[in-house]
């Protein structure tokens, strides 16, 4: 079997190591004309973690990212709202990693350099057309020397938010949903907080604040910390502003009104974000989950399936879990009953946490915070019973699948 995958981003990669591991060859088409390690940072959950660990790439994420040892929930005033322990601190057998979104890429492009037989790897391939026979798939790229065509068995379509597969199969499809919220982000050398170890998530209706360290810093009690600021600033009725991307650069008179309203004791907000280098701008956008993913030998995966807001640290950990669903299905069946098997798990999965996202996910306890206690409050007990907040945090685990073992046991 021959699968052409149509993107290298996290989770094509993901699934040509994994196809590769299980004897399965593939070509990977990226349209991208050089691999750059753009981004800033994001986490990834011990689920996801997990499968990168079968591939033996754990030592690899243990040189470039930091093992998160706590999430802390807190309002505006930085009072706590929730903290509970993550990774293999409470209790799964692997870390859960907090790492720079380019170094992830970096690293499993490497890697799949390093594994699968040489050409497998082309940048430079935008998908432009597919047709498909009892016998393969076809598919037509635009290059830089021209229109080529690739023969395989198989065409996945991991081509991101904006993937030329999806509007392939889904011409009718209603494109990319905004609900009027913009996040700006940075990275930068920054004191560590407490062990370098913790994400903070904070805030309240008006704007939310998201830190957590992504890797080493300059001296030992420094982080490369990450940093996301965002609110909503439209209505969400019109298109967004401009095309999301994670490259894009955002004007610091946006961001620091929103920055100086989350006041930290630990930390001053407007000086992390004056101090970083760049400050990149997006609009928060999904898309609407799709009736079918696979028609025959062709599917997607990923962000090309199922892009979602980036809330509750989901978004690339679920387009690797994508992945190992996707090579079991490849190895065990034929190409065409793969693919619906495939799809069968995965799309609701997703679905759902697609639609949890949308309504905030495990961070919308800032928003029942900030509705019933805007200034605060002496007991947290006379705001809202902590089991409520405990349901709406470990609610979002038990949907996503990264519970902890105990979480699960209990449940």
């Amino acid at each position: 079997m021959q699968v052409l995958i149509a993107g290298g981003g996290v989770g094509g990669l993901t699934l040509a190591l994994m196809l590769h591991r299980r004897g399965i060859g593939c070509t990977v088409l990226e349209a991208a004309p050089e691999v750059r390690e753009l981004g800033v940072g994001i986490n990834n959950l011990p689920h996801c973690v997990a499968e990168w660990a079968e591939l033996g790439l754990l030592e690899e994420l243990d040189r470039v990212a930091i093992r998160t040892r706590e999430l802390r929930y807190l309002n505006h005033l930085g009072q706590t709202l929730w903290a509970e322990p993550r990774g293999l601190f409470a209790g799964h057998a692997v870390p859960q990693f907090s790492i720079h979104r380019g170094r992830l890429h970096g690293m499993l492009w490497r890697a799949a350099e390093a594994r699968l037989p040489p050409g497998s790897l082309r940048t430079g391939h935008r998908l432009e057309s597919v047709s498909q026979d009892p016998g393969g798939v076809t598919a037509r790229f635009s290059t830089p020397k021209g229109e080529q065509e690739v023969r395989g068995d198989v065409l996945v379509g991991a081509d991101g938010i904006h993937s030329a597969l999806r509007a392939l199969l889904h011409p009718d499809d209603g494109g990319i949903r905004w609900q009027g919220i913009l996040m700006w982000r940075g990275a930068v050398d920054w004191p560590a907080y407490e062990t370098g170890d913790v994400m903070v998530i904070a805030g309240d209706l008006k704007a939310k604040l998201v830190f957590y360290p992504i890797g080493p810093g300059s001296t030992p009690d420094r982080r490369l910390t990450n940093w996301a600021v965002y609110a909503k600033v439209e209505t969400g009725e019109e298109p967004p502003p401009r095309r999301e991307d994670w490259s894009r650069r955002g004007r610091l008179k946006d961001v620091l009104p929103l920055a100086r309203r989350i006041r930290l004791p630990f930390l001053d907000s407007e000086a992390l974000v004056r101090a970083s280098p760049q400050r990149l701008e997006y609009p928060m956008c999904d898309r609407d989950p799709l009736p079918w993913w696979s028609q025959g030998r062709i599917t997607l995966l990923g962000d090309a399936a199922h892009p979602m807001y980036p809330v509750g640290s989901n978004g690339a950990s679920q387009a690797v879990l994508d992945a190992r669903a996707l090579a079991d299905a490849l190895a065990a069946h034929a190409p065409e009953e793969a693919l619906k098997a495939y799809e069968a798990e995965r799309l609701p999965k997703t679905a759902a946490i697609c639609a949890s996202n949308r309504k905030g996910g495990p961070e919308r306890v800032l928003d029942v915070f900030g509705q019933l206690a805007p200034k605060g409050f002496a007991r947290i007990e006379d705001v809202i019973p902590p089991a409520e907040i405990e349901a709406i945090v470990k609610g979002y685990a038990q949907l996503a699948g990264f519970a902890a073992p105990m979480q699960r046991a209990t449940a």
